[in-house]
């Protein structure tokens, strides 16, 4: 009890009341509130997150019983089917934007990264959060699989979110990526293959952004002049490429790993960099591999207290405040 009294306390601190509700009302649905409002919404699943509730009844009942506390917290008494309305018909969208503001404090104390170029760097990546078929059937993300998917840019400064979206499991990291994403002029974004797609490539471009990734095998590449001078260790190529449908030429630096002997091979536009450097950029995206482990260790949603999707994305961008 205590445990969570602090977290909560530590929470709501970092939380403008003032510019909740703000937000609140530019994401809202429907009718106005005669007497409920999201900040009590918010504070219910909260609380509910923080001991360990594992239903909606269960959440309205733990707060009956502790009434007095209510006022403190500036929320007020709700029905378990007040609640359940509001988790389902008010936008998650809301608390999206809370988490967001929220991350934004923590950036501003993040240390800077450890590359010789000043722009951003942001490592791109998508996972998946399974849920089960029969009753998350908007979810679908293959036959007899239902999820709902993590897509996510961090920022390599202090390794925290800048831009997050959570979907169904049907929608590719390369939609949401061509669709969603907003990349600084002039900052750096690493990803897997599993965002290849030579057009976006080409719109990177032509917004002024790098990006380093690996090529896929089966790629069909006209090699061009090699780039010449002395090659750090694990480098076994450095060379101008030209890839179908791409104007520009681009550039592909072959690695071998000293420590595992896997090679690899990662195409990149940042002409201007190492080759060395090209391969430990890359390689830094492995951090956002840890960080989705993180997420999936410490986002323990036990039971998941609606079944449609605003209900759901509600409560996983709730969870993610502590």
């Amino acid at each position: 009890m205590a445990h969570y009294n602090t977290i909560l306390s530590q929470i709501t601190s970092l939380i403008n009341r003032h510019v909740f509700d703000d937000h609140a009302k530019l994401h809202h649905s429907g009718q106005k509130f005669r007497s409920y409002n999201r900040w009590s919404q918010f504070m219910a699943m909260l609380i509910g997150q923080l001991s360990s509730r594992k239903s909606l009844r269960d959440i309205t009942d733990n707060l009956k019983a502790q009434k007095k506390r209510l006022y403190h917290l500036g929320m007020k008494p709700t029905s378990k089917a007040t609640l359940a309305r509001v988790n389902e018909k008010q936008p998650a969208s809301l608390y999206k934007t809370v988490f967001s503001d929220l991350l934004k404090k923590c950036q501003l104390v993040t240390p800077g990264h450890k590359f010789s170029f000043k722009n951003k760097l942001y490592l791109l990546d998508t996972t998946t959060i399974d849920l089960c078929l029969a009753v998350f059937p908007w979810a679908e993300f293959r036959k007899r699989k239902d999820a709902v998917k993590l897509h996510m840019g961090i920022d390599a400064d202090g390794y925290l979110p800048t831009f997050m979206d959570m979907t169904d499991g049907k929608v590719h990291e390369i939609n949401w990526a061509k669709e969603t994403l907003k990349l600084p002029k002039g900052s750096f974004a690493v990803f897997d293959r599993g965002f290849t797609d030579y057009g976006w490539y080409s719109s990177l471009m032509k917004d002024g952004i790098f990006f380093v990734t690996r090529l896929k095998n089966n790629a069909d590449v006209e090699y061009l002049l090699k780039r010449a001078g002395r090659k750090s260790p694990g480098v076994t190529n450095d060379q101008q490429i030209r890839l179908k449908n791409i104007k520009d030429p681009l550039r592909l630096v072959a690695y071998t790993d000293l420590e595992t002997g896997q090679e690899y091979r990662f195409v990149t536009n940042a002409h201007h960099l190492k080759a060395a450097e090209i391969a430990a950029i890359y390689k830094e995206r492995w951090q956002i591999e840890q960080f989705f482990k993180w997420i999936k260790q410490n986002l323990k949603i036990k039971t998941f207290l609606g079944t449609s999707k605003n209900a759901v994305l509600t409560q996983v961008w709730i969870n993610g405040a502590p």
